[in-house]
């Protein structure tokens, strides 16, 4: 393993990481600190990182709600997920706004992927819910759509 006790040393290792996908700072500040560099110089690393717009925090959460949105998974799923990696809640609903993405539409592609029948009987329609809920869509919404493919 390299050496990671000057800032130089951690620069390039932290490049390194964000060429292979974005990060948030807290999750890249892991890494670097998993990796052995010296706690002490990675907070300014990460500064600089910032100031040369290399490190972005819009950039990453825009990125990582987008690709799971085309995995199919909902609004809360998504923002689980980024609080687990550290991000600040009010970000997490900003971005979500600014995205302004069809949820429900999303959900109805999800299911149609997924089952694209109507559920034959309660407890089909307790499988498809569960699925759907895990997933990150709303109780609501969920409700909903079944509600309407029932009545199709």
């Amino acid at each position: 393993m390299a050496k990671l006790d000057t800032p130089i040393a951690i620069r390039k290792l932290a490049m390194d990481i964000l060429a292979m996908r974005e990060h948030g700072r807290i999750e890249l500040k892991r890494k670097l600190l998993r990796k052995g560099a010296l706690a002490e110089l990675v907070e300014a690393v990460l500064d600089q990182l910032t100031a040369d717009k290399l490190l972005s925090e819009h950039r990453y959460l825009e990125t990582y709600i987008h690709s799971r949105v085309n995995s199919g998974y909902g609004p809360l799923r998504i923002q689980q997920e980024l609080l687990e990696r550290g991000i600040n809640k009010s970000d997490i609903t900003t971005a979500l706004a600014i995205i302004n993405y069809d949820w429900y539409e999303q959900l109805n592609t999800v299911w149609q992927r997924k089952f694209n029948r109507l559920p034959q009987d309660q407890k089909e329609k307790a499988k498809q819910g569960r699925f759907l809920l895990y997933r990150g869509f709303s109780l609501e919404m969920v409700s909903q759509l079944l509600k309407e493919k029932l009545k199709n």
